[in-house]
This record gives structure tokens, C-alpha cells and sequence, in this order.
């Protein structure tokens, strides 16, 4: 067999003399179950945003940049004939889908969150818009903009990249802030669990003398602490995932319109969550044997 699986084994196994070494209930188990399962439940979330935003990112990136509006400012009477000579320019310019005028109704839904439901549009020198959609080669905004000042001064286009730009660059640092709660989290799991280490071999300190005596070496104690560490990780981990990913699910979904909607996994993401339980039993192993190591050397 190969070696390195037997010394997995042999590390899922124990052994039961050095396994006397830690305590296999108290403080420093409830601790590290504890620990490991708040944390693994907040990974979770901060997976989910960083997962969420990222799709947020892309998804704004590409409606935006598919879109446009055409804003037509003309004197009163004019306005429609400014309309349909935008339209025709529009209908005849290569790479746009389609235009279409919006409504005097639309328009006041759009301006209603500022203005309120009773606003009289028709008293009011409000600008025609018209909606400009990209096909997936897109257009030429510079020559589509010379094409409009001569033919439709009053027309001009907005091509959403003031929009676009900043609101993509947030979504991207929401998700390295993400990025960086999860290793954050990675390292308080670690502190949290070299200081339940530390703890039970100071209070183990006179048992480990005498397995000292009898020939037991650092590495075989060490060994006992690292498995049992280890594993209560591994399982606090587990259950905060569970727990977790169940509150993200119970979570509104993106269609509700209502606070964090959207925010969670979609397809093959949700099984992203479920390397969290072994990156905290590598993390936990790596911490306990650290300290583990470091702790009974100054007690030699």
C-alpha cells in the first residue's frame, strides 16, 4: 500500500495509548467544534457573495453593454418628428437590433421613485427616450453620434458606460472582499485552534511526562493531538456547512425584488460549500501540529 495513504489511515485510526494524552470531552472540544461550525457557517455566506457578485458582474457587463439610450430634447411640436427621423437613423445603422420610443407611460414609471405616481408629464418639458439595443457585434458609437448631429440635433446617445464601468468595478470588489473574509476566516480558525491545542497540552502536561518516560516520542504524542483536533474540525466544519448552506437556501430568491435577493448559488455551485469541511480539517492539522510541536518542545 502506498505510504502516504497508510499514514492517512493510521491518522483516522489513532492510536488509543496516545489518544489518553487529550481529553476527549471539555473545554478545548466544545471550543473546537464550536469554532469550526460558526466559522464554516459564515464561510458559506462570504462564498455565497463572492460567488453572487461575480455573476452580478457579468451579467451587468453584458446588458449594459448591449444597451443605450437615445435622449431627444426638442422644442415643444417637434418632438415626435425628432422621433421618427432618430428611429430611421437608428433602423439603417449597422449593428443595432433594434430601437424602439418609449412610452410616456414608461417614461413616467421610470421617473416615478424620484418624482412620485401623480407626475404631469404632459405639463412638463421632459425629454423623449428611445431604447437602443446592440446585435453581438455592436455598433459604431462615435459614427452613430456624427450620423445623429446631422441629422437629429437634438438627439444624443448614451451608451451606459459611465454606468457600466463603476458599477461592474464594484461588483468585482465586493467579490475580492469575499475573497479575503474567507481567508480571514481560514486564519481565525487556525488561531482559534492552536490556542484549544495549546490549552490541552498544558493541561495534559503531566500525562505526557509520564508517556515521556516510558519512551514516547514528541512525534507520537503530537500525532494524538493532530487526529483528534483534526477531526472535531472536520465535523464542527460539516455542520456549519449544512447549517449554512440551508439559510442560504432559505434566502429570497432573485425574482421577489426584496433585500439580498440573488445572493447565493446557482447550478454547480452548490457544491462549492462542500470543500469547506476538508479545507478546515487541513487547516485545523497544519495549526495542531504546529503547535503541537512547538509546545512540547518547550516543555522538554
Amino acid at each position: 500500500m502506498n505510504p502516504r495513504v497508510t499514514q492517512i489511515l493510521g491518522l483516522l485510526q489513532g492510536d488509543r495509548e496516545a489518544d489518553r494524552a487529550v481529553p476527549p470531552t471539555g473545554f478545548t472540544a466544545r471550543l473546537t467544534v464550536f469554532t469550526a461550525a460558526a466559522m464554516a457557517f459564515l464561510a458559506v455566506f462570504a462564498l455565497a457573495l463572492s460567488v453572487a457578485t461575480g455573476r452580478l458582474a457579468d451579467r451587468w457587463s453584458a446588458e449594459l453593454a448591449r444597451t443605450a439610450t437615445l435622449r431627444i430634447s426638442a422644442p415643444a411640436g417637434e418632438g415626435e418628428a425628432q422621433v421618427r427621423a432618430a428611429l430611421q437613423v437608428l433602423e439603417t445603422t449597422p449593428g443595432v437590433a433594434s430601437a424602439r420610443a418609449l412610452t410616456p407611460e414608461e417614461q413616467a414609471v421610470l421617473l416615478e421613485p424620484w418624482f412620485g405616481p401623480d407626475l404631469p408629464l404632459e405639463t412638463l418639458p421632459i425629454p423623449r427616450l428611445i431604447e437602443v439595443t446592440a446585435d453581438a457585434d455592436g455598433y459604431d458609437a462615435t459614427g452613430l453620434r456624427a450620423r445623429l448631429q446631422a441629422e437629429v440635433p437634438a438627439a444624443v446617445l448614451d451608451d451606459h458606460t459611465r454606468w457600466r464601468e463603476p458599477l461592474v468595478d464594484a461588483a468585482n470588489r465586493l467579490r475580492t472582499l469575499g475573497w479575503v473574509a474567507l481567508l480571514l476566516i481560514g486564519g481565525a480558525v487556525a488561531a482559534m485552534i492552536t490556542l484549544a491545542a495549546q490549552s490541552a497540552l498544558s493541561a495534559n502536561a503531566q500525562v505526557i511526562r509520564v508517556m515521556r518516560l516510558v519512551g514516547a516520542r514528541d512525534a507520537y504524542i503530537a500525532r494524538a493531538f493532530v487526529r483528534r483536533f483534526t477531526l472535531r474540525a472536520g465535523l464542527g466544519a460539516l455542520v456549519g456547512t449544512i447549517l449554512g448552506l440551508l439559510a442560504v437556501a432559505a434566502l429570497p430568491d432573485g425574482d421577489d425584488g426584496g433585500f439580498l435577493t440573488g445572493l447565493g448559488f446557482s447550478g454547480a455551485g452548490w457544491f462549492l460549500p462542500l470543500f469547506i469541511p476538508p479545507l478546515a480539517a487541513v487547516v485545523a492539522f497544519l495549526a495542531t501540529r504546529a503547535a503541537a510541536l512547538r509546545t512540547l518542545r518547550t516543555q522538554a
